[in-house]
C-alpha cells in the first residue's frame, strides 16, 4: 500500500500547485477592473473641477461687463467714447492680477452694429483670468 498512498500524496501536491496560478491571475484581473474603474472617476472628477473653476471665472467676468454697462449708463459719455476700468476684488486699492478688467464702447447709432432706431449702444467686455463676457446695451 505505501505505493498507493505515495501516487495519492503526488495527485494531490499536482492539484495543489495548479490552482494557485488561476487564482492569482483572477486576482490581477479584478485589481485591473477596479484601478481602470478608479482612475475613470478621477479622471471625471478632474475634468468635472476644471469646469467648475472655469464658471467662476465667467461670473466674475460677466459681473466685470454689467459693471461697464451700469458705469456707462450713469455717467452718459458721448457717443465714440472707449475707456477701461478695473473692479478691485481683493480690496488692495489698486490693479493687479486678481482683479477684473472691463472695456466700454460707446457706438454712435448706426455704427458698427448698433441700430439707427435708438440713441447709442454700449459695448462692455468684462476680463477675469483669461475668461471674456459681453454684454451688449441699447439706449
Amino acid at each position: 500500500m505505501p505505493s498507493l498512498e505515495k501516487e495519492l500524496s503526488i495527485a494531490s501536491k499536482k492539484n495543489k500547485s495548479g490552482g494557485g496560478g488561476v487564482s492569482l491571475y483572477f486576482a490581477l484581473m479584478i485589481m485591473t477592473v477596479l484601478l481602470a474603474i478608479a482612475l475613470g472617476i478621477s479622471t471625471i472628477l478632474f475634468g468635472q473641477l476644471k469646469v467648475m473653476r472655469g464658471m467662476e471665472n465667467s461670473i466674475v467676468a460677466f459681473y466685470a461687463a454689467d459693471t461697464g454697462i451700469e458705469k456707462e449708463l450713469y455717467e452718459e459719455h458721448p457717443p465714440g467714447t472707449h475707456y477701461s476700468d478695473y473692479l478691485d476684488l481683493n480690496g488692495n486699492g489698486f490693479q493687479d492680477s486678481e482683479d477684473s478688467v472691463y472695456n466700454v464702447w460707446v457706438i454712435s447709432a448706426g455704427g458698427d452694429s448698433c441700430p439707427a432706431t435708438v440713441n447709442y449702444c454700449i459695448k462692455s467686455i468684462g476680463v477675469y483670468k483669461e475668461t471674456r463676457r459681453a454684454i451688449y446695451a441699447t439706449r
